[in-house]
């Protein structure tokens, strides 16, 4: 029996509901609220001395790791087609690959930038933000972000809608919840959507694994932070270098950072079109729910699909 017609093969009603993506999609956001609300809690009590500064870096950690072991435990065992998207084997090529593309992308966004007035270096930085922008705009952001908009929202809204549908609304979500970070501006939550949205999304499908998004989230935030000075997201950092927004903000991106400008808006909006057209050459797509459902039924009465 192939494939699609074991994802739909006659079952008890209460196991037909559970697996249902839209039920496998709340089951999964719903464990996560509690988990995290647990582990704030959690900390809270605990006799642990943590401040404003050390305690959000502590969550992060903690945070990253309870997203892995949920994916282990739970999220993998659900849905249609229940599968491991974090898997050991194979993790370390696909990281490095995110990481280091992402990094050379930021940093070509920056070249094109300063070429085209928008970005001036004034000195040496003093890089106290590296532990924040490691453990929370490194780590946390590319694990957990990862883990809620492509390991479950994208992953589940595709089982049921169908890739196009999945890449499209969680494109848009992501640039959304944006929209509350500090120096915020719609365009900025657009740029977002166009650049993050799209790249993160067909990366998914491109590894059909979190590890590459994973990889390209963390590689981005921390290059642009770290490296070269620019604001993540809108949260002002201090980098190696020190460097300042300059010109029209359409080009420089403004006090929200690069993300908001045309130049990385163009050059992340190819980059993803071309994984997206690479996750259509390697026929990673897939179809609506009701549709598989429908070819699966054919198969087994033995109709064309």
């Amino acid at each position: 029996m192939n494939t699609l017609s074991q994802d739909f093969a006659p079952k008890p009603l209460w196991r037909t509901i559970w697996d249902f993506p839209l039920v496998a999609m709340l089951v999964s956001l719903a464990v996560f609220a509690l988990l995290m609300g647990l582990i704030g809690l959690g900390l809270t009590a605990a006799p642990l001395g943590l401040d404003e500064k050390s305690g959000p870096l502590v969550m992060a950690v903690i945070a990253s790791l309870a997203v892995i072991l949920l994916v282990k435990l739970l999220v993998s065992r659900l849905g249609d087609n229940p599968r491991d998207d974090l898997p050991w084997a194979g993790a370390i090529r696909p990281l490095l690959v995110g990481i280091g593309g992402s990094a050379l992308l930021m940093t070509i966004i920056v070249a094109f930038t300063a070429l085209l007035g928008g970005y001036v270096i004034t000195g040496w930085g003093g890089a106290s933000s590296w532990l924040w922008l490691l453990l929370m705009a490194g780590l946390q952001a590319a694990v957990v972000e990862e883990f809620l908009f492509r390991g479950v929202l994208f992953r589940f809204l595709e089982e049921f809608g169908g890739s196009w549908f999945a890449l499209a609304l969680t494109s848009a979500l992501f640039g959304y919840v944006h929209i509350t970070n500090d120096n915020a501006t719609w365009v900025g939550s657009l740029g977002i959507a166009l650049e993050a949205g799209i790249m993160l999304g067909a990366a998914y499908m491109v590894s059909r694994s979190l590890w590459l998004p994973i990889g390209i989230h963390f590689g981005w935030n921390v290059t642009q932070g770290l490296v070269w000075d620019v604001p993540v997201s809108g949260h002002d950092i201090d980098g190696i270098v020190e460097a300042k927004a300059v010109g029209p903000e359409l080009v420089s991106g403004g006090a929200f950072g690069l993300e908001a400008s045309v130049v990385a808006m163009v050059l992340a909006f190819l980059v993803g079109g071309y994984l997206t057209w690479l996750a259509w050459q390697r026929g990673q797509f897939m179809r609506p729910w009701w549709t598989r459902r429908r070819m699966a039924r054919q198969m087994r009465e033995g109709l064309p699909a």
